[in-house]
């Protein structure tokens, strides 16, 4: 059976002559992948059990069982590394982006279809949603607590309320 994998992050080096290598996060923070006891690399073919790991700097220092020296770890060079799917824990109302994608964006008062989540743009202060209209508009709008109201990731649906001024021009 095919595991259910996320892509996480990449090694792109080793640390020191242990075995150890740096992983260049592909996630909001480093500190989120050192909560996982394996990670997956070949496209999920090679488990790898953590046995160790820390933050350092924007990348997270890991040691894997079975990886012991410098040129072990070397081999591990350029690999994409992966998650199960299943040991991902997010927060409430926290959501993968590519879960997003695809999402069917309607206004929350009256049913009016958007069109279809595209993007998203991570800002900092918060993301921006792009939706690309059935007439190929791209419209923007903010994942605030304000605008988005419900999202439903099963039944492949995003509610949302359209503050004055945020898709005016779209008539």
């Amino acid at each position: 059976m095919q595991k259910d994998l996320i892509e996480c992050g990449k090694i792109v080096s080793t640390q020191g002559i242990r075995g150890e290598v740096r992983i260049q996060p592909w996630c909001d923070s480093p500190d989120f992948l050192l909560g996982f006891k394996a990670f997956y690399a070949r496209g999920g073919e090679l488990r790898l059990d953590v046995t160790s790991s820390r933050v350092n700097k924007n990348v997270v220092v890991a040691k894997f069982k079975g990886v012991d020296s410098v040129e072990s770890a070397q081999a591990l060079r350029n690999h994409v590394i992966y998650i199960e799917r299943k040991s991902l824990k997010l927060p409430k109302d926290t959501y993968l982006v590519r879960d997003l994608i695809g999402l069917e964006v309607v206004d929350y008062e009256n049913g009016k279809v958007y069109g279809k989540l595209s993007d998203v743009t991570p800002t900092g202060a918060r993301d921006v949603y792009h939706i690309k209209t059935p007439e190929g508009k791209e419209l923007l709008f903010p994942a605030i607590p304000e605008v988005v109201k419900k999202t439903d990731i099963e039944g492949g649906r995003m509610e949302i309320t359209a503050l004055k001024g945020l898709f005016d021009d779209e008539d």
